[in-house]
């Protein structure tokens, strides 16, 4: 089954502690994994960062939450006790322990509106809008939510523009991509009448070792298998083995079949590939705003108590 949100995983954790304390934070693991029947491939799966899996993130945020309300107490890094309160909250039976439920404790309160959990979720309609989220996850969520906002700002722009001056900023977005180093020695524009279906060409490599055949195309309508096929017969004339075809719009079913089964490589990227693509090549985009999130450094505390 998925990994429960953090708030789900708040009341088992604290029972666990009620039945023994102090526990290691991998007793607490095991513990919950088996108790919501976690597989491997569940406890396996990784955060976008790739340096802690969501499991033991989202157990981490819980312990953190009812730490702030005062249930639990870390007497050292990776062990937790539970408190004269967290016995007195299970005395009450509770169904459910969330942040709703945590708020009835001052001490949450005071976590509650000097974190950026508060300035994201201050409001009722807020918090229970987004209640299965850990902090970074709504960072997280908040940023997919502005990439997607930017990718189609930037693919109605792009669509605005000359068609010599969309072949151009496919040439960049591929430089910027890391393919020939610079974009004088990597790539150079074709297009115009007399093209064969090539508008561009791009070394890959700064050896220029071999040559990326790049037809690019602003259209409104879908792509089909025909439009591939004269770009394959192009690439053929070239005696190329490689090309992109890139379009504003989309490619049908019948056009990615014949692209996937081909001898040569036709790589299709489509307006929405494109965008994400633009973005990744810092190309037509400006930086407005940046975050350096921060986190406790429990070695060098470590170090502290060690002296």
């Amino acid at each position: 089954m998925p990994v429960p949100d953090f708030q789900t995983l708040m009341l088992p954790a604290l029972r666990l502690l009620a039945v023994q304390s102090p526990r290691t934070t991998s007793e607490v693991r095991q513990f919950l994994a088996i108790e919501f029947k976690l597989g491997e491939r569940d406890l396996a799966e990784r955060l976008p960062s790739g340096r802690q899996t969501i499991f033991a993130n989202r157990v981490a945020w819980a312990y953190s939450y009812l730490k702030q309300a005062a249930a639990i107490d870390s007497p050292k890094r990776g062990v937790y006790s539970i408190t004269d309160r967290g016995r007195s909250v299970l005395a009450g039976r509770p169904d459910r322990i969330d942040i709703r439920f945590l708020s009835r404790f001052p001490e949450f309160q005071t976590f509650r509106q000097s974190s950026y959990d508060s300035a994201t979720a201050d409001s009722e309609t807020a918090q229970s809008a987004v209640p299965e989220l850990t902090p970074d996850e709504q960072i997280r969520a908040g940023y997919k939510r502005l990439r997607e906002s930017l990718a189609i700002q930037l693919l109605d722009r792009v669509k605005s523009i000359s068609p010599p001056g969309f072949e151009q900023l496919v040439i960049d977005v591929l430089v910027g991509l890391g393919y020939g180093g610079t974009l004088a020695d990597a790539a150079k524009v074709v297009g115009g009448s007399g093209d064969e279906g090539i508008d561009g060409i791009i070394k890959e490599d700064r050896l220029g070792l071999d040559s990326i055949y790049v037809q690019a195309k602003r259209w409104q309508g879908t792509v089909g298998r025909p439009e591939i096929q004269r770009f394959a017969g192009a690439l053929q004339g070239q005696r190329a083995r490689k090309g992109i075809f890139i379009t504003t719009s989309s490619f049908t079913v019948d056009a990615i079949s014949y692209a996937a089964n081909l001898q040569i490589t036709i790589v299709l990227i489509d307006g929405r590939k494109l965008a994400e693509l633009m973005m990744d090549a810092q190309v037509g985009v400006s930086s407005s705003t940046e975050i350096k999130i921060l986190k406790a450094d429990e070695d060098y505390f470590e170090a502290l108590d060690a002296t």
